[in-house]
C-alpha cells in the first residue's frame, strides 16, 4: 500500500482490500488470503503493515489450542507500521506517523475497566481483540489480525511510535512488552528485588531486560543450558534447569511457560509473601492444575493471572522500553516461512522472536 492510494472519500465510505496470510482450519499450512476491512470511521486510523510478530498465543489460537478458532483466520497482534489515511475526527495521529496496534483493537469506553484503561478487561464484553474474534462494533464480522499488509483501528487502541524507533523490534513489545511489563509493575518490582522468571523464550527474555532494569536481582529458569550465556548477558544473576535443590527465594516469579508444568514448585521457591504472575497459557487439554491443600500449605504466598494491558501501560511500556533501549532479540523472516516459524517456536528451536517483514512479503 502507498501513502495517498486512498481519496478521502473512498476510504470512508468503502471497505478497505486488504491481502494476508490465513490458516483455513487448526490443521492448515498458511496461505495468501485476500480479504477486506471495514472502512476507515471517523475515529480510525488506516495503517499500512511493516512488521508482525509471531507470539505464542498465534500458534495456540490458529490450531485451536484454547478453544475453537474462527476460520479463515490472520493471526498477529504485534503489528508496527505506518499511518497512511485518518478519520476526519482523529487528533492523536497524522499520515505518514508511525503507529504499533497491539492485542486490541476496540471496546465499549464506558465501563469502569475502561475509564482506568484496563480495556482487556471490559466489563460490558466488548473488547475486541486483533483476531481470532467479532468485531461487535462492525456486525460481529471476524477481526483479522497483523499477517496483512494494513489494519483499520480505533486511535484509541493505537499506539504513537517515534520516527526514530527501530519498527521491526518495537512490534514484539506489543505482546511480549506488555505482557511481562505489567505484572512487573503490578507487582511494584523495584531495585533490589528478588524476580525469578520461569521460560526463556520470547517473553522470558523479555521479563528478564524489564526487570534487569528496574534494579532487580534476575534468575532464570530454562529447559536447557541452551541460553544460559545469553541469559548472563541480559544481567540474570543465576540460572536453573530445574527447580530442584533451588535455595533461592523470590519475591515475584513470572511464568511464561506455554506447556504443560508443576505450578506448585515455582510456589515453593517464594519468599513470605511473594508472588507468582502467571502470563504464559498451556493448551486448555493439558492446563495445569493446582490442589488448594498445597497453597494452603503455602501460605501467605499469592498466585495471580496477568493478561497484557491497557492502552495506557502499553503505551508507558514502550516510552520505557525505547527510552532504555530495551528490545527483543528477534530473527526477521518472510510471510513464505511463518509455517517453518511455528514449527521451530514448538519445538524449542527458535532462539527469541520471529518478526515478518510484511511489506517484503506482500
Amino acid at each position: 500500500m502507498k501513502q495517498g492510494v486512498f481519496m478521502q472519500n473512498d476510504f470512508t465510505t468503502q471497505r478497505i482490500p486488504a491481502k494476508g496470510y490465513a490458516v483455513s482450519s487448526k490443521d492448515d499450512k498458511f496461505q495468501p488470503f485476500t480479504f477486506s476491512r471495514h472502512p476507515v470511521g471517523e475515529n480510525d486510523v488506516l495503517v499500512e503493515i511493516l512488521y508482525a510478530g509471531i507470539c505464542h498465543s498465534d500458534i495456540h489460537s490458529a490450531r485451536s489450542e484454547w478453544r475453537e478458532g474462527i476460520y479463515p483466520m490472520v493471526p498477529g497482534h504485534e503489528i508496527a507500521g505506518r499511518v497512511v489515511a485518518i478519520g476526519n475526527k482523529v487528533s492523536k495521529f497524522k499520515v505518514g506517523d508511525y503507529a504499533g496496534i497491539g492485542c486490541m483493537v476496540n471496546s465499549c469506553g464506558e465501563c469502569e475497566a475502561c475509564k482506568k484503561s484496563q480495556e482487556q478487561f471490559c466489563e460490558n464484553g466488548k473488547t475486541v481483540f486483533t483476531y481470532d474474534c467479532l468485531d461487535c462494533f462492525h456486525d460481529n464480522e471476524p477481526h483479522y489480525g497483523g499477517y496483512s499488509d494494513n489494519i483499520v483501528v480505533n486511535e484509541k487502541f493505537a499506539i504513537k511510535v517515534p520516527q526514530n524507533a527501530p519498527l521491526e523490534k518495537v512490534a514484539p513489545l506489543l505482546c511480549a512488552g506488555i505482557t511481562t511489563y505489567s505484572p512487573l509493575k503490578f507487582s511494584k518490582v523495584k531495585k533490589g528485588s528478588k524476580v525469578g522468571v520461569a521460560g526463556f523464550g520470547g517473553l522470558g527474555s523479555m521479563a528478564v531486560k524489564y526487570a534487569v532494569v528496574m534494579g532487580a536481582d534476575v534468575g532464570v529458569f530454562a529447559r536447557n543450558d541452551n541460553k544460559k550465556q545469553e541469559a548472563f548477558d541480559m544481567g540474570a544473576k543465576s540460572f536453573y534447569t530445574s527447580t530442584d535443590g533451588v535455595k533461592e527465594k523470590f519475591d515475584l516469579i513470572i511464568s511464561t511457560i506455554p506447556t504443560p508444568y508443576d505450578v506448585m514448585a515455582y510456589v515453593k521457591l517464594l519468599g513470605y509473601g511473594g508472588e507468582l504472575a502467571i502470563v504464559g497459557l498451556p493448551p486448555a487439554a493439558v492446563s495445569p492444575k493446582i490442589n488448594i491443600a498445597n497453597l494452603v500449605w503455602s501460605a501467605n504466598r499469592r498466585v495471580y493471572g496477568s493478561l497484557i494491558g491497557g492502552i495506557k501501560e502499553t503505551q508507558e511500556m514502550l516510552d520505557f522500553s525505547l527510552e532504555n533501549k530495551i528490545y527483543p532479540e528477534t530473527e526477521i523472516i518472510l510471510a513464505k516461512d511463518i509455517d517453518k516459524a511455528y514449527e521451530n517456536l514448538t519445538t524449542g528451536k527458535a532462539k527469541f522472536r520471529y518478526v515478518i517483514d510484511m511489506k517484503k512479503s506482500s
